[in-house]
């Protein structure tokens, strides 16, 4: 059987990755200055945080439609997959989870959706391991199961520079924009459910940092094995670097998988200067 394996754009994998991997990614839109323009093909996050700190109004995002997946499907079809399976963006903040379970309908090979409850390398990571195993000559049923322990294992921190952005697409709610905005407190969220929850706050950056090198520690205290360490940021490359930096001086171990750019739409809803980490246990 030859497996397909699709993806959406969210993942924030690149296009030289994606290629290596044999994985496809529909494209999310983001709809801003009056146009709307396919996530990471046609729009990155310095257009947004500058056309944004200059006067545009916010962004605003969507998922594919059905017919964009649809021709995705037509196209591992037609390349000879007798099956396909797509990871998606966390149900729980993207309707592209229902777009790419609507498109199955008259494809005419079996697709399986897997909602990996998850955002950025969260779910780039389970495409990675999906990849990874369909060349080991895995079945979709093993690929299944370890995509699921990723999920149950998947743990994602990271801090915003400003809750305007998630306030206003709204991703959280206002008192808690409210809280972060206060005497430079710096909010840590997460993951809730496939939801964005808050974990805590703390008075400013450094001591933002801290806690995330604290709650990474405890993970992999708690880990059953070896864990994998992502780290992601929205143009701030060298606040993924100095957390990398406070993990290792902490002496935790991890399997390193990148420096992570979150891509347009993500940032269009976490905004400038965001930063954290995602992680999940090794399979």
């Amino acid at each position: 059987m030859r497996l397909s394996i699709i993806t959406d754009s969210t993942c924030d994998l690149t296009a030289d990755e994606l290629k290596a991997l044999d994985v496809e990614a529909v494209p999310l839109h983001v709809h801003f200055q009056g146009q709307t323009f396919k996530d990471w093909l046609e729009i990155d996050p310095a257009r947004i945080i500058a056309g944004v700190a200059a006067g545009a109004g916010m962004p605003s995002t969507s998922q594919p439609s059905p017919a964009e997946f649809a021709a995705a499907y037509g196209r591992a079809a037609a390349a000879g997959a007798d099956e396909v399976l797509v990871i998606t963006i966390s149900s729980g903040i993207s309707g592209t989870y229902q777009s790419a379970v609507i498109a199955k309908e008259g494809v005419g090979l079996p697709v399986t959706v897997f909602d990996g409850q998850a955002a950025s390398l969260g779910h780039g990571e389970m495409v990675r391991v999906a990849s990874r195993l369909r060349a080991e000559g895995a079945d979709l049923a093993t690929i299944t199961r370890a995509l699921e322990r990723i999920r149950d294992t998947n743990f994602v921190v990271f801090t915003v520079a400003t809750m305007d952005y998630l306030q206003k697409n709204g991703r959280i709610g206002k008192a808690s924009a409210f809280l972060g905005s206060l005497l430079n407190v710096k909010p840590l969220l997460t993951l809730d459910g496939g939801k964005v929850g808050p974990l805590s706050r703390a008075r400013g950056i450094k001591k933002a940092q801290q806690e995330m090198v604290e709650r990474f520690a405890a993970y992999v205290a708690a880990a059953k094995g070896p864990v994998v360490l992502n780290l992601i940021h929205v143009q701030d490359p060298p606040a993924a670097e100095r957390l990398r930096a406070a993990i290792d001086e902490a002496g935790i171990g991890y399997s390193f998988g990148g420096y992570h750019e979150i891509g347009a739409v993500i940032a269009s809803h976490v905004g400038p200067d965001t930063f954290g980490l995602y992680t999940h246990e090794a399979v």
